[in-house]
């Protein structure tokens, strides 16, 4: 599909419906926007603006701040097209369009009708939403509810939505929508009540163009037998059916709530798939393909180029939904196009983009113990079975397990330098304790079957932020933090990095020591992820403080305990008298 560029300065938007070849592939390359959920399509989170340098990043002060008026856990970045930026809340989901020429004051303000009681009970992890994207003069919302809108980004009116599940069987959305050339992809959220895991892709006028499950026959998970392969070798006729017992996989999860990159050049989209249902492995013998996956699939067409699954039959809840950071690296020698994943198991993955062939899988945090290495041949963990929950047996409490169930690195978003190589790495430090029970089915209601009890891992921090070199395989410097780091980081080209703390701060630290350069205590904890941007020849940092997600719930939700039947909270007892003083936008400079 072609279409006529819309105007990159973009002071205001023209309107949709005349476009480019690829709008977006010519708007990310303008530094002073930040014009999709992680700047740029390879999803690295960089920044080519030189204003804040380390000699005067210790000046940064709080320009302006936005009260986005909701409470609970504030996921995902503002987008900045023109002189406005664009800003999302948790559910209830509302959209602002803020005026960047007079300090924020609201544009428009867009606020979906949804059924709360219908909704909210069924989201697990707090009520996130990781942020919004942008195409063809459209702003496109992933609601809690599943429905996918599009916004007139001049107005803010609805110009199409669609509503993909019923959020009473437990289906409901946290991830951004991305736009990639001509479609928008949206996953599902919903593990922890059997829903089956899938990313439909529509064209930019709100019509379906695909939909690929991560479960279940070839057909409907868009793989072809012998040309889709893992481990550069086909997959197979029904490789995924044959890896369940009997129709476990119709309420296997895989669910798709995470970060995609793509590859223009190769037309290949990047993502992860999360956990099968339920988290009792007993209960669904086989390795459970294709939950904890990591995919290439086609953007026009959807079927899968290769497949990798991280954690074959998880037993620990390590869902594979983080992002995968795409970038070209000298490895042994030889140039690849790469794309690196640091995965909630501890492992990161270094993979040939382009075939699927693994490069390089090392534990990214000392502790990992659940897996001793991956087998480089077959790429497979090899499990220590002290520390497999279903070798134990049901019933039985598996202690010391390294990592939690919220992985050593969950959602939080990575950011990548080309100028030192290296990828920024938020991360958790966290053990558990984890017990298997039967649970059974029912649509709508809860479909874990475990308990676990979380707590600090060796040393008794939480939390770190670390820069990592996936050339090798290596830490190359290592920050201890006190609690879980659930905050995406930033890299710029003056070596800076940004990141923010569940205590508040959002902090500047040296990309090439890790020495801490400057910090800022805000109203509430950051689990957003930090950008930036330039307005009038002036650089901003802006930032979402709210405090929530899994490792935040505690605060946000100070009653809950470790009622949720997830085990989340009791480790983060240590914030317990911080006060969640609701979402605000943070808008700094020089």
């Amino acid at each position: 599909m072609k279409r006529t560029l819309l105007s990159i300065a973009l002071s205001t938007v023209t309107v949709s419906g005349f476009a480019v070849a690829d709008e977006l592939l010519v708007l990310q390359q303008d530094e002073k926007q930040w014009v999709m959920p992680a700047g740029t399509y390879d999803n690295a989170r960089y920044s080519k603006l030189e204003e804040i340098n380390k000699s005067n990043v210790k000046d940064l002060k709080l320009n302006w701040s936005f009260s986005t008026g909701v409470l609970r856990g504030h996921e995902g970045n503002s987008l900045v097209i023109g002189d406005t930026m664009y800003v999302h809340t948790p559910f209830p989901n509302i959209t602002y369009a803020l005026d960047l020429s007079n300090e924020g004051a609201i544009k428009w303000k867009y606020e979906p009708k949804q059924n709360y009681d219908n909704v909210v009970p069924v989201m697990c992890c707090d009520t996130v939403n990781r942020g919004l994207s942008y195409g063809d003069g459209k702003i496109f919302l992933n609601q809690a509810d599943t429905t996918l809108v599009a916004l007139d980004i001049n107005t803010g009116k609805e110009v199409w939505s669609d509503k993909r599940a019923d959020p009473r069987t437990g289906a409901t959305s946290t991830g951004a929508a991305f736009v990639f050339d001509d479609k928008v992809l949206v996953g599902i959220s919903g593990g922890e009540f059997g829903v089956r895991g899938y990313v439909q892709a529509y064209d930019l006028n709100g019509k379906k163009v695909w939909q690929a499950y991560s479960t279940g026959p070839d057909t409907e998970m868009l793989v072809d037998a012998e040309k889709t392969t893992s481990m550069l070798a086909p997959i197979g006729k029904d490789s995924s059916l044959e890896s369940w017992k009997g129709d476990q996989w119709k309420i296997g999860g895989g669910t798709t709530w995470g970060w995609y990159s793509y590859d223009p050049d190769l037309s290949l989209v990047y993502y992860g798939t999360g956990n099968p249902s339920t988290w009792n492995p007993a209960q669904r013998p086989g390795d459970n393909k294709w939950a904890m996956s990591l995919f290439a699939r086609d953007l026009d067409t959807g079927v899968a180029k290769w497949v990798y699954q991280m954690t074959p039959h998880d037993q620990w809840d390590y869902d594979g939904i983080n992002e995968s950071v795409l970038v070209d690296q000298k490895i042994q020698g030889k140039m690849r196009k790469t794309a690196v994943h640091f995965d909630r198991n501890g492992f990161a993955y270094t993979m040939d983009r382009v075939s699927g062939e693994l490069l390089v899988a090392k534990k990214f945090d000392p502790m990992i113990n659940w897996a001793k290495s991956i087998d480089m041949k077959t790429g497979r963990p090899i499990v220590d079975p002290k520390y497999a929950p279903e070798v134990n047996g049901e019933d039985v409490n598996t202690t010391g397990i390294c990592p939690t169930a919220m992985g050593a690195k969950n959602q939080e978003p990575t950011a990548y330098s080309p100028r030192t190589g290296l990828f920024y790495v938020p991360a958790n430090h966290v053990c558990m304790d984890y017990e298997p029970f039967e649970v059974e089915y029912v649509a709508g209601q809860p479909y874990v079957g475990s308990s676990v009890s979380m707590y600090a891992g060796p040393g008794g921090n939480m939390g770190r932020f670390f820069a990592w070199d996936a050339r090798e395989g290596k830490i190359v410097w290592d920050n201890t933090e006190r609690f879980s780091v659930w905050s995406g980081a930033l890299a710029t080209a003056t070596d800076i990095v940004f990141y923010g703390t569940l205590e508040g701060y959002l902090k500047a630290v040296d990309a090439q020591t890790g020495r801490e350069l400057w910090r800022f205590k805000t109203a509430s904890g950051i689990i957003g992820a930090a950008n930036t941007y330039e307005h009038k020849g002036k650089q901003y940092i802006s930032v979402l403080s709210g405090v929530g997600g899994w490792a935040g719930i505690g605060m946000a939700i100070p009653s809950l305990g470790d009622s949720d039947g997830l085990g989340a909270v009791g480790a983060y007892r240590g914030l317990s008298s911080w006060t969640n003083l609701g979402g605000v936008l943070n808008v700094f400079s020089l």
